[in-house]
C-alpha cells in the first residue's frame, strides 16, 4: 500500500486546515474568523466538514483513509446514526462507509453541558473499485468533525486536474449544513452542486446563519463564480434581532460579498416553509418529552402579537427580502431572489412534514436539492446564464 501525505492540494471545499496532534482538521471558516466569535454552536458547525472532500486521480483498488471522528451524543436520547463517508468515482456514488473508533461530545440538551470523551482513531475502507486511473472523491461526514490522519491506497496518486467547473459558494442554515440528510453528498447544497456541474463551498453553518460581518467578509475574501445566501430561519430561531435591524445587517452583509465580488451572479434565497415560525417570532425550543425514544421536536415561543414591537417571523423576512433584493437589483443586474417556498412549500410540507418541526428528512433534502438545480441552473435560472457563459 501507498501512503500518500493528506495536503491542501488533495482537498476541496475547506478554507483553512488546522493541525493536530493526529493530522489535519478541515475547517469551513478561516482563523481569523473563527477568532471573532465565541460561540459553541458556531465553532462545531463550522468545523463539521460539509461538503469537504478528498479529490485525486489513481489507479487503486483499495483505498483506506485513517481518520478521527468527534461525534455527538445527547443525554438521554439513543445514539446517533454514524456519519457517513461517501465515495465517488468519475462523479458517481460507488461506495458509502463510516469509520469506528473516535471521540463522543456528549451534550446535555437541558443544561447546555458539553464533554468530550477521548476515543481511538478509525479506518474507512473502500476496496474492488475499478482497474484503470480515475477521479475520486471522499466527501466527508457532513455532521462530525473529522481529522484526517492517513490515506494509503494499492497505487499511486495525484492531485486531480482542474475539473473546469465553476465555484458555488454557498452560506446558510443547519438545513444547507445538511441536518437531517443521508449522507454528504445527498444534503440538498451537494446534491444541487452535483446536478448543475458545479464545484460546491459550503457555509451552511448549523444554528449560525446570523448575518454575521465575520461570514460575510469571508465570502468575500473566497473566489467563487456563483453565490447564494439563505437567510431566515436562524434569525427567527434564534430571536437574534429585530425588524429595524435586520435591513441595514441584510444591506451590510450584501454590501461585504460586493466588495470581493462586484458582478458574481449572487441569489438571496428566503426561508423555506416552517409553520412554527411562518406567524410566530422565535425563539425556538426543544421539546424534551419524547427525547428517551429519540424524538425530537421543536416548538415556537413566541407570541404573534409580538410583530407589533418589530419581532421577526419568516413571512416578515421574505417580505423584506424581497423589498432588499428589488431595490437594490436596480442599480445590481447580477442580484437575484428566490422565495424558499418554491424549494419546500405547503403541497411539500403535507406530503413531506419536517419531522422535528425545523428541519427536512432524506427525502425532501432530495426534493430540494432537485428543485434548486431545476430553478437555478437550469432555464433562465439566476446561475444559468453564467453557466452557458462558461
Amino acid at each position: 500500500m501507498h501512503t500518500t501525505p493528506i495536503t491542501a492540494a488533495l482537498l476541496r471545499g475547506a478554507l483553512d486546515i488546522e493541525h493536530t496532534a493526529h493530522g489535519l482538521r478541515p475547517h469551513r471558516l478561516p482563523a481569523w474568523a473563527r477568532a471573532q466569535c465565541a460561540d459553541g454552536q458556531l465553532a462545531m458547525a463550522e468545523a463539521q466538514p460539509s461538503g469537504v472532500r478528498l479529490v485525486f486521480r489513481t489507479g487503486a483498488t483499495t483505498i483506506e483513509l485513517d481518520a478521527l471522528r468527534t461525534r455527538t451524543s445527547y443525554v438521554g436520547a439513543p445514539p446517533r446514526p454514524d456519519g457517513v463517508y461517501d465515495l465517488l468515482v468519475d462523479g458517481r456514488l460507488a461506495g458509502q462507509a463510516s469509520a469506528n473508533g473516535g471521540n463522543v461530545l456528549v451534550v446535555d440538551m437541558t443544561t447546555g453541558s458539553m464533554e468530550t470523551r477521548p476515543g481511538p482513531v478509525g479506518t474507512v475502507r473502500f476496496a474492488g473499485l475499478p482497474e484503470g486511473a480515475k477521479d475520486i472523491e471522499i466527501w466527508l461526514p457532513y455532521n462530525e468533525t473529522t481529522e484526517l490522519v492517513a490515506l494509503r491506497t494499492d497505487a499511486a496518486v495525484e492531485p486531480a486536474p482542474d475539473s473546469g467547473r465553476k465555484v458555488w459558494l454557498h452560506h446558510g442554515s443547519s438545513i444547507s449544513h445538511g441536518s437531517d440528510a443521508a449522507s454528504p453528498t445527498s444534503t440538498w447544497p451537494a446534491r444541487a452542486a452535483l446536478l448543475g456541474g458545479v464545484e460546491l463551498i459550503n457555509l451552511g453553518l448549523g444554528g449560525s446563519a446570523l448575518l454575521d460581518p465575520f461570514t460575510a467578509r469571508t465570502m468575500r475574501d473566497t473566489p467563487a463564480d456563483l453565490i447564494s445566501v439563505k437567510i431566515g430561519i436562524n434569525l427567527v430561531n434564534a430571536d437574534l434581532m429585530r425588524l429595524r435591524a435586520f435591513a441595514p445587517a441584510v444591506h451590510g452583509f450584501l454590501d461585504t460579498i460586493r466588495e470581493g465580488h462586484p458582478a458574481t451572479p449572487l441569489l438571496v434565497v428566503s426561508p423555506l416553509l416552517c409553520p412554527i415560525h411562518e406567524d410566530t417570532p422565535g425563539p425556538s425550543a426543544p421539546d424534551f418529552s419524547n427525547l428517551a425514544e429519540g424524538r425530537l421536536r421543536f416548538t415556537a415561543m413566541g407570541d404573534p402579537a409580538e410583530r407589533a414591537a418589530g419581532k421577526l417571523t419568516l413571512n416578515i423576512i421574505r417580505d423584506e427580502l424581497s423589498r432588499l433584493v428589488t431595490q437594490r437589483s436596480a442599480d445590481d443586474p447580477n442580484l437575484h431572489h428566490l422565495d424558499g417556498r418554491s424549494l419546500y412549500g405547503e403541497q411539500d410540507f403535507a406530503e413531506l412534514p419536517l419531522p422535528d418541526q425545523l428541519h427536512p428528512d432524506a427525502a425532501t433534502h432530495h426534493r430540494i436539492g432537485d428543485r434548486f438545480a431545476g430553478l437555478v441552473f437550469d432555464g433562465d435560472g439566476a446561475f444559468a446564464a453564467s453557466q452557458q457563459a462558461g
